[in-house]
């Protein structure tokens, strides 16, 4: 299968699967965050694939990391310059900007472990 063709259903079921979320956690969701849950899907299958040899908890730091990177860069974008107000963690301690903040990234870190066996049956399934 080519990447292209790859990282657009890798990105659908992260956008899909991203959204649910949101929706079950907060009870909406913005359209922006179907996108960063597509990209954050393709990052944690990346990290599945190429770091396939490192420890678990490694692969879930590096994850909780990319996400929390997506999640500062949507919300400079969609909150900071577009004024969306899709989300504010400024009332949450350690955060950086409202946008991102130390709670939520050990909680994506936690969504990673999850997430990490669904990537590996994704990717395999696709390559076959």
């Amino acid at each position: 299968m080519d990447k292209l063709k790859e990282y657009s259903i890798i990105f659908t079921v992260g956008a899909a699967g991203y959204s649910a979320i949101e929706i079950i956690w907060r009870g909406f969701t913005h359209p922006s965050m179907a996108a960063a849950g597509g990209i954050c899907f393709i990052l944690i299958s990346e990290i599945e694939k190429r770091f396939h040899g490192i420890p678990y908890l490694y692969k879930c730091i590096l994850g909780s990391l990319s996400v929390t990177a997506v999640e500062l860069i949507f919300g400079a974008v969609f909150n900071i310059m577009l004024k969306q107000s899709v989300w504010d963690y400024s009332t949450i301690k350690f955060n950086f900007l409202g946008q991102i903040c130390l709670l939520y990234s050990v909680l994506w870190g936690f969504l990673t472990a999850l997430v990490l066996p669904l990537s590996r049956k994704l990717i395999s399934a696709l390559q076959k």
